[in-house]
């Protein structure tokens, strides 16, 4: 199994990180989890096509994990040679932020059918809403949704990627909970966005000290680690973005906590497992 990181950006404008966004790969499987802004560019530089996605799994429904969803399903529709599905799983009210996106696209949808003759279908979105303790069979791959914390977003979900004895959890954004501890147990791989609460305690804006509540500092990420006896840590989603030469103190930081193997990098970066 491959875990590609597609955008390790936050919510400000990044000329070098993409949106959140990860890419696993398991067999024939390809999943993107999240599909922050510029998905597709970097889905494209991992050699794949928008319709090589087998579906998205959505972590919660904050704007920057899904601002390029439209840009995922237009480009799955037409350049499809057939209709076919996407297939698109998330918390309560992803049906919600589907329709409205279809709904939004509904003049260029119009306009590409007056077009081009044989793309005779609209495009076919196929959403489950999950729920903790949802199991999904997504081709080879078993797919476990299991509850996090990000309130006041709320549901949040984590996805334990299951394929030929081979786990990953990709939590999204959140703090450590019981469930969380649950849903990482024995896992190879723990992908986890962090902050740096260290770096935004100090920052005087009621805004910033806001997030600190609700996302893992790499401290947190690692004592999830940790008790999971995970193998590999992941971070990503690097709240503020670290500059070059930073990354080894963001390293030290989990290490302190957590005794395996530690990722952390640009977009694109690649783990396997």
């Amino acid at each position: 199994m491959e875990i590609t990181l597609l955008g390790t950006g936050n919510p400000l404008p990044d000329p070098d990180r993409a949106g959140p966004s990860t890419l696993v790969r398991a067999g024939e499987t390809n999943l993107l989890v999240d599909a922050g802004r510029g998905v597709l560019q970097r889905l494209a530089a991992t050699g794949l096509t928008p319709m090589a996605v087998s579906g998205i799994l959505l972590t919660h429904l904050h704007s920057d994990h899904l601002t390029d969803l439209n840009d995922v399903i237009t480009s799955h529709w037409v350049f499809s040679p057939a209709a076919r599905p996407l297939r698109v799983w998330g918390p309560p009210r992803t049906e919600e932020v589907v329709v409205a996106t279809l709904a939004a696209l509904a003049p260029d949808i119009e306009y590409r059918m007056a077009h081009h003759a044989d793309l005779t279908w609209r495009p076919d979105v196929e959403v489950r809403e999950v729920e903790p303790g949802d199991v999904l069979a997504v081709g080879d791959v078993t797919v476990r949704v299991g509850r996090t914390d990000h309130r006041p977003v709320d549901p949040s979900v984590g996805y334990r990627v299951e394929y030929d004895g081979v786990s990953v959890v990709l939590a999204g954004d959140g703090v450590p909970c019981e469930e969380l501890d649950v849903l990482c147990s024995g896992t190879d791989a723990y992908v986890q966005t962090v902050l740096r609460a260290d770096i935004i305690g100090a920052v005087a804006n009621p805004r910033m000290q806001d997030i600190l509540g609700y996302h893992s500092s790499v401290e947190q990420a690692a004592g999830t680690a940790e008790r999971a006896g995970a193998r590999v840590l992941v971070l990503t989603h690097y709240v503020p973005a670290p500059y070059t030469g930073q990354e080894e103190e963001w390293r030290r930081l989990a290490a302190e906590v957590f005794d395996g193997e530690i990722v952390m990098g640009d977009d694109l970066t690649t783990v396997s497992v």
